[in-house]
């Protein structure tokens, strides 16, 4: 930055641009109280092992006690209690300089379990938590699909938590983090797979993709989806999102802003070649099925009707573009931060 007076570069300019940079320094540099939702899930564990290494203070919140001596090992502070519990978080949000809130994963085959209302009590009770804590800067973990409530399946029940807590007073800064799908997620395809590699389905299968010659030598196998082989799908890794996180808490927060994060851009294609030469079948291949087969097998796993459907209806968003509207309208580094 540079004023000009006369054609001569300002005094008051250079004092004022080298003194924003040692601001800047001293912001990033600074000992910081961070409190994480998360437990030691995939990525609330290695951000707090990053946080540590950077020297910031976090406490590590579980809603189980028997997690406490793990937490504590790590050289992180321990809180015990609730994510229902407003005054328990209350009291662990006082005096933090940054909080990070994510929801909890759920299990798709508990019949008793209602996810998407749960994640927006919580949103709740984290909007009433900061206001009491007068807590100003937060990071949200939402995800992809978390732009619209509509088109985009079960990621829709992220875009209704952003509305909860855009209810925070303008004073509360917040950064949106919102990761594509997790290569975890891929882990999904080993029950299917394994269905599919056998009996009279196993032998139709491998006729339609590897013929009768792949039939009599044993080709058995296909990663199935409800979109064709050559469509590109975003995936990341816990291990990023953690170290895209840490990168936005030592950055200035002003006000409301979004950031997707993503290691990877894949087709169905690479991502059957890559788990197929894993498990020791490298012709495996991607196949697609219409989306009625796949709600179908997804109730036989255990899923009620709603959820199968919004689970279908998050690979047709997929496919369609649907799901990377807002993703592709935002400039994009893959992988960790440098």
């Amino acid at each position: 930055m540079k004023l000009h007076v006369n054609g001569n570069t300002s005094r008051l300019g250079l004092h004022l641009f080298f003194g924003a940079t040692i601001l800047y320094r001293s912001l990033k540099a600074e000992k910081m109280n961070i409190v994480l939702t998360g437990s030691l899930g995939n990525i609330s564990k290695p951000l707090a092992q990053i946080l540590l290494q950077k020297g910031h203070s976090p406490t590590v919140i579980s809603g189980k006690a028997d997690r406490q001596k793990d937490i504590e090992a790590l050289g992180t502070k321990a809180a015990i209690g609730s994510l229902f519990d407003a005054a328990f978080l209350s009291l662990a949000f006082k005096g933090a300089d940054i909080v990070y809130l994510m929801e909890p994963p759920f299990h798709f085959t508990d019949p008793n379990a209602n996810s998407e209302t749960l994640w927006q009590d919580i949103a709740h009770t984290y909007v009433e938590a900061i206001q009491k804590a007068g807590v100003t800067k937060v990071v949200h973990l939402s995800s992809i699909g978390g732009h619209t409530d509509k088109g985009v399946g079960i990621l829709s029940w992220h875009y209704h938590v952003e509305q909860i807590l855009k209810r925070l007073l303008p004073a509360v800064s917040i950064k949106t983090m919102r990761p594509v799908g997790f290569y975890g997620n891929l882990l999904a395809n080993i029950s299917i797979l394994k269905q599919l590699s056998q009996g009279f389905i196993g032998g139709s299968l491998a006729l339609q993709y590897y013929g009768v010659a792949g039939l009599l030598s044993g080709k058995r196998g296909v990663i199935m989806g409800n979109y064709d082989g050559d469509v590109v799908n975003s995936y990341v890794s816990p291990n990023d999102i953690a170290a895209f996180i840490a990168e936005e808490m030592e950055k200035l927060f002003t006000g409301r802003m979004v950031r997707y994060i993503a290691s990877e851009e894949l087709t169905g294609n690479q991502i059957a070649k890559v788990l197929g030469e894993a498990i020791g079948k490298p012709y495996l291949k991607h196949g697609k099925i219409s989306d009625k087969i796949l709600a179908s097998a997804l109730k036989k796993q255990g899923l009620d009707v709603k959820l199968a459907s919004g689970i279908v209806e998050m690979g047709v968003s997929g496919r369609t573009g649907k799901l990377y509207e807002d993703y592709n309208k935002h400039k994009l580094v893959l992988g960790k931060p440098s």
